[in-house]
């Protein structure tokens, strides 16, 4: 059958059903932006190499210019060609069956001679490749993820300030509990969510290359000009790529770093779950109304239904994309003795789980956008729990020094069917001054939010 088959064919459906929505990323988590990094790395570091007055190596402003054309220019045809000279062979070199020397030989094609012997001089792939994928991490992270969480803390923010003052049932343990406000609950996420964009922010700016060599130990670099200092050298050219340098290392990047990245998208995720799983419930109880999308169909059975998909679709994208990173995170971190091959084919899907990150994050911006608040279904779930005013009648009569307000309260509220006039009835009979029945009489479930909106208010 044909390879030339459309997304419906896809193997994964971040390649096929949401390819549209993970499109974003494919600059920076597919082959061949793998293929323009690695690329990018080769090219900068032969530049550098001709900087070193030890090297008799040239390379003019022209040639400079037209070397970093081979990945300023790079598209689908010098990555086809990067792939044909690994697997099949092309322009004139055999097969290599290894990615890394197909891009050193890709540059012999677009370099004269004399700067051959250069390209990937004294270097193990893993100089490369560990560079070419933190820059890539970097660039995703910084252009497309975080973007996007930021858009949600706005959302929440904003949600937060336009509701401040909506008084709303609060529950715990799935059970009516003291009131509070929407605005305030959107709040708290506003809040999580911005912790944990600082934290993946800060492991981001902190993902730190490698360039040693075979083993870490600079070999081949010092026994051909053992008089350059080659860490100094290393240092300057990695933080000239923009990443932090780390020294020593064997000959891979060990990958602490992804691994707190990793670790630090997972948190965010987890929040946005626990937010998805909030927001269905809101849902679920009328709290939140929906619009219904023209000619959407809510259930092949019932006409009626508007369901909450999109909480449903991101609440599913993130679970998976943390179970991606759980694993990547444990996974890269270990190899035995110097180097070891297992974590190569388990870095080719990091692009997976920022996918299915990335997935979450738009379908939970979708859901928080179709969602307006039911400030009539709030108010009567309020007035059928009064019972919920109990805590502020308890803790005035504390204040009024009743040693037993707590008790007193329990026996006339736990496990009854109160009603408003029950506490009337019970203030009436309370051994305390006017002003202080006028203070519990004035309680109200709507009323006895706290200071909650002011807390939504500083969001």
């Amino acid at each position: 059958m044909s390879n030339d088959r459309g997304p419906l064919w896809a193997v994964s459906p971040l390649d096929g059903r949401y390819a549209d929505r993970t499109a974003p990323l494919v600059e920076y988590v597919s082959e061949a932006a793998l293929q323009r990094a690695r690329v990018t790395v080769e090219v900068e570091y032969t530049i550098a190499l001709a900087d070193l007055q030890a090297t008799p190596v040239e390379i003019d402003p022209d040639l400079r210019a037209s070397m970093r054309d081979c990945y300023r220019d790079f598209d689908e045809s010098d990555a086809e060609l990067i792939k044909a000279i690994e697997t099949t062979g092309a322009k004139g070199y055999a097969a290599t069956n290894h990615d890394v020397k197909a891009v050193e030989y890709y540059l012999r094609e677009a370099t004269p001679e004399r700067v051959h012997p250069w390209l990937h001089f004294g270097l193990t792939s893993e100089d490369v490749t560990n560079l070419a994928y933190r820059m890539l991490i970097r660039d995703a992270m910084e252009s497309v993820l975080l973007p996007r969480l930021r858009a949600i803390r706005e959302e929440l923010t904003e949600f937060a300030h336009a509701h401040a003052d909506l008084p709303m049932l609060a529950r715990t343990h799935g059970q009516p509990a003291t009131p509070t406000t929407f605005g305030k609950e959107m709040a708290v996420y506003a809040a999580r969510v911005g912790q944990g964009i600082a934290a993946v922010e800060a492991a981001t700016d902190s993902l730190a290359g490698k360039l040693g060599g075979a083993t870490g130990t600079f070999a081949a670099h010092a026994v051909a000009y053992p008089d350059v200092d080659w860490p100094a050298f290393a240092r300057e050219f990695v933080t000239d790529l923009g990443l932090s340098y780390l020294q020593p290392t064997t000959q891979i990047n060990p990958g602490d770093d992804l691994a707190t990245l990793f670790d630090a998208l997972a948190r965010v995720n987890r929040v946005l779950i626990d937010l998805d799983q909030d927001a269905w419930q809101y849902v679920s109880r009328g709290y939140l109304g929906q619009e219904a999308a023209a000619g959407e169909t809510g259930s092949s059975t019932m006409p009626h239904k508007v369901n909450p998909i999109d909480f449903e679709n991101s609440e599913g994208n993130l679970s998976r994309a943390n179970s991606d990173l759980g694993f990547l995170a444990e996974t890269i971190t270990t190899s035995r003795m110097q180097r070891d091959l297992s974590d190569s084919t388990v870095k080719r899907n990091m692009g997976v789980a920022l996918a299915h990150s990335l997935l979450g994050y738009v379908k939970l911006e979708t859901g928080l956008a179709k969602v307006v608040p039911r400030e009539s279904v709030m108010a009567e779930d309020l007035q059928a729990n009064p019972a919920v005013i109990g805590e502020a009648i308890q803790t005035v009569l504390r204040r009024e020094g009743n040693p037993d307000a707590y008790e007193l309260v329990k026996e006339a509220t736990r496990g009854e069917s109160v009603t408003m006039a029950d506490f009337e009835a019970l203030i009436e009979d309370l051994d305390v001054d006017a002003s202080t029945k006028e203070t519990l009489r004035s309680l109200t479930p709507e009323s006895y939010t706290g200071i909650a909106a002011s807390l939504a208010r500083d969001a």
